[in-house]
């Protein structure tokens, strides 16, 4: 493994940098960037150039995404860097031809319909049912957990298509355009104050044959490959370094109550706490660093990226409970002039919660690791 960038990587590296100081920051509008983005040709410059992209080598996008989460900024869309990629696997021609060019030039939003009610880790259950019916599939059930279903063009769904066949197998992978009749979305309120999350209702939904993304019934093994593109990520350990930095900093230079002439980082276990996650930054950096260097050997990491993604979204976790505890009972406030760092903390504190759920939990990728990692048995 190579633990240096190559000073066309370290470049390019400035390039962003440079990009990002110009184009990014609060208040700017967040779809407007992508656009931006698109414009430049960076939402897809990992993909093939006969689909629109650059070709460019994995490493190059890890120091793209590598950036953009440091900075905080939207860097990638759920069509650039999951249905595209999806699609170049095992999308038809017809297909390819008309979402391909569209998700490069950041033309649609896309949302992911694969949980349920009752099919979140053990997704394979899942009951949503479509049936064939003439040039149609006719789809009846309830997606829940949808992130940015209320904007979306388009989703991405699983649906039972074979009631009788085990469960992994008589799944299907399909494409629905969002203004289809029968689809109800209702925005669920998460306890940050967002809604963030969907849950969306089927009720005889038609959706075309030619909107079947690889094999009838065999849409299980399309989705993996979804989820593996969206575990592989580096935002998801780089994406709280800049908030654990700047915590760090308002530690070192805020007073410490009882303590004349200290600081809060003066405090010898708020000291060892916060060291121990610069540590654990470092680590998950060179996990993440791992996945996209196997992938730039023509390498297909699996259990790795449930490392990387199980590693990053528990520290993330971590980082936010130690940042609250070193910025005391004034951590709490989310607003207001006395609110610490504008009340981010607290806020990232809220949002971890979801991060070890979703895009397959914890305890979902232990069991990836465990067993297509170390070969143990199940059961």
């Amino acid at each position: 493994m190579e633990f240096r960038f190559s000073p066309e990587d370290e470049a390019f590296r400035s390039e962003v940098r440079a990009f990002l100081a110009a184009e990014w920051g609060p208040g700017r509008d967040a779809r407007s960037f992508t656009k931006k983005l698109a414009e430049r040709g960076w939402l897809t410059m990992s993909w093939p150039r006969e689909y629109g992209g650059q070709g460019a080598p994995h490493m190059r996008q890890l120091v793209y995404n590598e950036e953009m989460a440091y900075h905080r900024a939207p860097g990638q869309t759920m069509g650039a860097d999951r249905v595209g990629p999806t699609l170049i696997l095992f999308g038809t021609e017809e297909q390819k031809a008309r979402f391909l060019p569209a998700i490069a030039r950041d033309e649609l939003t896309w949302c992911q319909g694969f949980s349920e009610p009752g099919s979140g880790s053990d997704l394979a259950s899942l009951q949503t049912r479509a049936m064939r019916d003439g040039d149609s599939w006719v789809i009846n059930g309830q997606k829940i957990w949808t992130s940015n279903a209320q904007r979306a063009d388009y989703m991405i769904l699983l649906a039972r298509t074979d009631p009788d066949a085990p469960k992994h197998r008589g799944i299907t992978y399909f494409l629905v355009d969002m203004r289809l009749p029968g689809i109800t979305i209702r925005p669920l309120i998460q306890m940050t104050g967002q809604a963030g999350f969907n849950e969306v209702f089927f009720d005889d939904v038609r959706v075309p044959a030619e909107m079947v993304v690889g094999e009838v019934n065999r849409g299980w093994y399309v989705s993996t490959a979804t989820l593996d593109f969206e575990r592989s990520g580096i935002g998801r350990v780089i994406g709280g370094l800049r908030t654990f930095e700047e915590v760090v900093a308002y530690a070192k230079r805020t007073p410490a109550r009882g303590r004349p002439g200290g600081t809060l980082f003066d405090h010898g276990p708020t000291r060892l706490a916060l060291a121990d996650i610069a540590l654990g930054f470092q680590v998950g950096r060179l996990m993440s660093y791992r996945v996209a260097w196997m992938q730039s050997r023509g390498l297909v990491p699996n259990y790795e990226a449930s490392m990387a993604k199980t590693f990053g979204t528990e520290l993330h976790q971590r980082m936010a409970r130690a940042a609250f505890t070193t910025l005391g009972l004034a951590g709490q406030l989310l607003e207001g002039h006395r609110a610490p760092l504008g009340g981010q903390v607290p806020m990232a504190l809220l949002q971890s919660v979801s991060l070890t759920i979703a895009a397959g939990t914890s305890e979902i990728n232990r069991n990836i690791i465990a067993t297509r990692g170390l070969g143990l048995p199940r059961g």
